[in-house]
Order: C-alpha cells, then sequence, then structure tokens
C-alpha cells in the first residue's frame, strides 16, 4: 500500500511517498480502508522529533493521527464492529500512521463515524474533538454559566472547543484576527478579541477557564492572571508536568526533567491560587463516540479550511504548519 513516511527526524524533512506492507491485524484490533486524513500541528512536532523524549517512533515510520474509513477486517477479540461499519478515529500514541491507505486500529479507539457528514468532515475531528473534550469536560468540568477564554478561536481545536463550550452552557471569550470575526461568531463565542490590536489581558478577568495554546511564556503568565481564584488553566502547549509524566509511565529522571520545566509557571499558579494542567490528549473511543452524538443531533459542525488531494501531504502539511487555517485541513486518501 502508498503511505507517506518520517525517514528521519528533522524540521526540513518532507514526508516521502512510498510502498509499504499492509499493516497485519491483532486479535483486538480492525484494519481500515482510510477514506481521509485529519492533519494537526502534532504532525509536524512529531516529524520534527519534537516529542520523542515521551513519544520516540523508530524511523522510518508513518506519521497521521486522525482518519476516517471504512472497516475491512476485523479481530477475533472484537465486539463491537464488523465489516463495513464507517468509523473514525484519533488513534493511538505508538500506533500513529494514518497518512496511508490502510491502518490497524485498537478497537476501543475507534468510533462509528457521525451519519450526517462527510468522510472528510469526520477525518477532521478526532484530535480536536478529544482535545476540547478532555480539556472542557474532564479537566475543567465546565458548568453552565462559567466563563471560559480559548485562545485562537478559529484554529482546529478553537473552533470546536468554541461550540463544545456553548453547548455546557458556558460565556466564551476568544482571540481570532477581524478576518475571522464573522466565523468565530457564528460559532457562538460571546466576547471576540483581535490579538493584532487588542490585549486580552486588559479586557478579561475572573474567569473560570483558559484553554490555553499560545507559545509565548509572557502570555501564559497573563492566562493566569485573568482566572479567579480556584480557576483552572488547561495547556495544550507546555510545559509538561510530573503529573503527566507519572501518567505516561515515564521514569523519574524525566518526571524530575519536567518538574524542572514546569516549576515556574506550577508556582505562579500556586500563587494565584489557581490550577496549571497540562494535556496531551490521549485517544478515547468512548468520548469520541459522545461527540458523534453531538454532531448527529446539529450540536456541532465540523470546520474545515481545505481539502488536498493524498499525493500533496507534504503541501497540506505546510499549509497547516503557516498557522493560517481557518478550522482543519484534510487530506482525501481514497
Amino acid at each position: 500500500m502508498k503511505a507517506f513516511i518520517v525517514k528521519k527526524y528533522s524540521k526540513k524533512e518532507k514526508l516521502h511517498l512510498t510502498d509499504v506492507n499492509t499493516p497485519t491485524v491483532n486479535e483486538n484490533q480492525v484494519l481500515v480502508q482510510i477514506h481521509s486524513a485529519g492533519l494537526n500541528l502534532l504532525d509536524s512536532l512529531i516529524r520534527n522529533g519534537e516529542f520523542k523524549i515521551f513519544l520516540p517512533y523508530k524511523a522510518p515510520f508513518i506519521n497521521g493521527h486522525d482518519m476516517a474509513g471504512t472497516v475491512i477486517k476485523v479481530g477475533s477479540g472484537v465486539k463491537k464492529y464488523k465489516v463495513g461499519d464507517e468509523v473514525y478515529s484519533r488513534v493511538g500514541d505508538h500506533r500513529i500512521g494514518t497518512f496511508a491507505e490502510q491502518i490497524a486500529v485498537n478497537e476501543t479507539d475507534l468510533a462509528l463515524k457521525p451519519k450526517n457528514i462527510s468522510m472528510e468532515e469526520a477525518a477532521s475531528i478526532p484530535l480536536v474533538g478529544l482535545t476540547s473534550w478532555q480539556a472542557l469536560v474532564e479537566i475543567a468540568n465546565l458548568k453552565k454559566g462559567q466563563k471560559v477564554f480559548i485562545q485562537a478561536g478559529s484554529g482546529g481545536v478553537g473552533t470546536f472547543a468554541i461550540q463544545l463550550a456553548k453547548h455546557l452552557g458556558a460565556f466564551v471569550a476568544t482571540t481570532t484576527s477581524s478576518a475571522n470575526t464573522a466565523l468565530v461568531k457564528s460559532l457562538g463565542a460571546d466576547l471576540i478579541i483581535d490579538y493584532k490590536t487588542q490585549d486580552f489581558a486588559t479586557i478579561l478577568k475572573d474567569y473560570d477557564m483558559v484553554l490555553h495554546s499560545n507559545r509565548e511564556a509572557k502570555i501564559l503568565e497573563n492566562s493566569l492572571k485573568i482566572l479567579k481564584p480556584g480557576g483552572t488553566l488547561v495547556s495544550l502547549t507546555g510545559p509538561p508536568t510530573p503529573e503527566f509524566a507519572k501518567e505516561i509511565g515515564l521514569a523519574w529522571p524525566f518526571r524530575i526533567l519536567m518538574g524542572l520545566l514546569s516549576g515556574s509557571v506550577r508556582r505562579k499558579a500556586k500563587k494565584l491560587g489557581v490550577n496549571f494542567n497540562f494535556l496531551f490528549m490521549r485517544a478515547q473511543g468512548s468520548q469520541l463516540q459522545q461527540i458523534t452524538q453531538l454532531i448527529e443531533s446539529g450540536v456541532i459542525k465540523p470546520i474545515i479550511d481545505k481539502v488536498f488531494p493524498f499525493e500533496k501531504t507534504n503541501d497540506a502539511m505546510t499549509y497547516v504548519e503557516s498557522g493560517r487555517t481557518k478550522g482543519k485541513v484534510v487530506v482525501k486518501v481514497k
């Protein structure tokens, strides 16, 4: 089968389209014929080697985390799925490889594709949907009437998180450029801040939650300051914490390292009486199935910027890395 592989870790490295063996399926996996694959900045970071400390992939390996497709084979222990089912997934860490024609996926990482959207739309959902769910629902336990600040509202996570937060009954503030104001307003944003001309730190106060995705240290510090006492900041960009290292089973030297990396921000959060959390989302088919229900009921709609043909996957990656996307970017494999 055809697949795009990473030959070596490098920011300058392109993905290489090549022929690889068809995946084998163990008893708890299904083989999926991939129709479409969603692209995420995570794919670039994995290729660059930025997460190889705790996610070491041995090159060459197939890149890609999101997909939608059709089940063509099931393992002997699989109970929920059968040949012909249309499914989607953010596949599990250490088992990535959605930039390919087929992939073997653990049954627990899968969900049935929403019936009311296309394969391309379904492929755009899993990573950003699960990230939003795990941040807003699982960690912050966001409730009706609370206030949440979602950074980068027109991006992949932002466009999903705004819709989910509104469904939960929250007041939503977000940042975007003036060109994308209409988009985030249509998704439900209540307060829209133009990050080019306005400073959110002078506008926002007493928020219950911040979904943080900016890499600038000053932005992180100011994000902590707009929280009310007891409020929660969930960061998608770090720094990672010792709790995260323990959660994914890293040895004590790595826990100490991540403790050092996040020590300053954790001390600032403690002084302010707020909570700092680092989220590296995990595959979770049961949560994705709940997201399916929200999509089928019309609560959440996928936002796609561009769909590229499979052979243009590198162009799609470059576009994602530009930081100018409105919603998600997808490649059509089949």
